[in-house]
């Protein structure tokens, strides 16, 4: 699964642009990118962007809480943007929305700002 990292030295934003699905195979694959860049960057905010994402299980939600407790730690915060109606049901049920926002930012660049 393709995913696109991108840091912000001035807000220390790091953005984690995901594609495709996120299951069982594909989840590990996600983690290790992202964790390296999280901890070679120290970034204050994680932003997740799933607006690629069409499916997702429960190593989704492993995913987001494993990046969550890991920001967390380190001071910081997630903010998880445009999930699919699909994939932003699945996140409500398993209630992320209680570690971290979960927006409709409506753009897909990160020069345009994601308010922190």
């Amino acid at each position: 699964m393709p995913c696109k990292l991108f840091y912000d030295a001035e807000s220390r934003s790091l953005l984690a642009e995901l594609s495709g699905d996120i299951d069982h195979c594909s989840a590990k694959g996600l983690r290790e990118p992202v964790d390296k860049e999280i901890m070679t960057r120290l970034p204050l905010h994680l932003i997740l962007d799933f607006s690629g994402v069409g499916f997702m299980d429960s190593s989704g939600i492993g995913l987001i809480i494993g990046r969550y407790k890991l920001m967390n730690d380190m001071g910081g915060d997630l903010l998880i943007t445009d999930p699919c109606p699909e994939v932003r049901k699945i996140m409500e049920l398993a209630g992320v929305g209680r570690l971290c926002r979960v927006i409709q930012s409506g753009h897909r660049s990160f020069s345009g700002g994601v308010k922190l």
